[in-house]
Order: structure tokens, then C-alpha cells, then sequence
């Protein structure tokens, strides 16, 4: 059913042209990425359902949220964990990712919080801080090559956020983690747009 679901966004455009056994199993090194299963994940622009509807399968117990602002996307998110049977524990927010990050619920509770494709950096950053508790993770997707990790995700700026980052993990994929080892100020994040047209590095 995964598959179904999947090819479907795969056909509107929503996951790239990849085929779908590496987009899942790309999806799937997230979950790698975690020593422990969290208790409430969520997903930053989870656009087609990678890597959001893949980890509400590799994460069984676990509650989830999958932010999207896209309308369209979200509609097919909300019908996919229905089809999975993951309704009960997922949950589609269709939201910019700085209003989600100031709701009480959401806030400082989250274990994992992941990205791919969602921003920028600094954009992802700021919007991911605010939802981690202390010793929350954020696992990014990372290109394989290119710009270096300690100029993606500078210590000094990061560092205003409460992130400190983490290890790069490279295989077969490359992710790079950011552990939050204070709660993020209240400030951040700030107002919706603002973090893209004013970053912070």
C-alpha cells in the first residue's frame, strides 16, 4: 500500500523521479539515524510522504505530525494515513512550519523532528528548534557532496537556537544530525517569512 500511495505523489510531481524502492529506502535512513523509536516525531514539509508516511510505518508506536502548507498536498496526506491505517496516531497539520512551531502542544515536545528538501539550513533551523525538547534530535537529508557540513550548519549561529550539530552520517545516504541542547529562545521562530528573507546565516 505504501507503494500505491507513493506512486501517486510520485505521478502529481510531489517526490522525484527516482525509483520508489530508494526513495523509501532514503526515507527509511532517518529512522536509522535514531538510536530509540520517538514518542511523537514531526515531519517539516512533508510535501508527498517522504519521509513522514515511511517513518509512521518504521515507527509503529510512535505519535506524528506532518506539517504542509500546501493545501493540495495536504488533502493527499490526510487520505494516505487513512489508507495506512495510521490515522489513529499521524496527524496532517496544514500549516507554515513557524506557526506550528507556536503551538503549546507541539513546542518543546517533540523527540525527532525531520527534513527533507524543506529549506535552507538556517530556514530549517529555526523552524525546528522551537518544536525539540532537550536532547531532541533534528536529521536533515544532506546533499552527498558539495558545500562542506561545518558551512551548512555553523556552531557560532546554531547556537542561538540551542542546536549543537551533530555527527554526519553518510551511508548509503548522507543526513546531518543536530541535537537540542537547550530549549530554543522564545523569540524563534519568528514571524511566518520572515526566517527565509532573513536568515540567520
Amino acid at each position: 500500500m505504501l507503494e500505491a500511495v507513493l506512486a501517486e505523489a510520485q505521478a502529481r510531481g510531489w517526490i522525484g523521479k527516482a525509483p520508489l524502492s530508494e526513495t523509501i529506502a532514503h526515507a527509511v535512513g532517518f529512522a536509522g539515524c535514531v538510536d530509540t523509536a520517538p514518542s511523537l516525531f514531526l515531519d517539516l514539509g512533508s510535501g508527498g510522504g517522504v519521509p513522514g508516511l515511511v517513518l509512521a510505518l518504521e515507527w509503529p508506536s510512535a505519535r506524528g505530525v506532518l506539517v504542509e502548507t500546501s493545501a493540495h498536498r495536504s488533502e493527499f496526506l490526510q487520505a494516505a494515513v487513512k489508507r495506512l491505517n495510521v490515522d489513529d496516531r499521524i496527524e496532517v497539520l496544514h500549516e507554515r512550519a513557524e506557526l506550528a512551531a507556536r503551538r503549546p502542544e507541539l513546542r518543546a515536545h517533540c523527540d525527532v523532528v525531520t527534513a527533507r528538501g524543506f529549506a535552507i539550513p538556517p530556514v530549517t533551523a529555526e523552524c525546528a528548534a522551537p518544536l525539540l525538547k532537550v536532547g531532541g534530535l533534528l536529521a536533515v537529508s544532506d546533499p552527498p557532496q558539495g558545500e562542506r557540513s561545518v558551512d551548512r550548519w555553523p556552531e557560532e549561529p546554531l547556537a542561538l537556537l540551542g542546536l549543537s550539530p551533530g555527527s554526519l552520517v553518510t551511508s548509503p545516504f548522507t543526513y546531518q544530525l543536530l541535537e537540542q541542547t537547550t530549549l530554543c529562545p522564545e523569540k524563534y521562530p519568528r514571524r511566518p517569512g520572515i526566517p527565509e528573507k532573513r536568515s540567520l546565516y
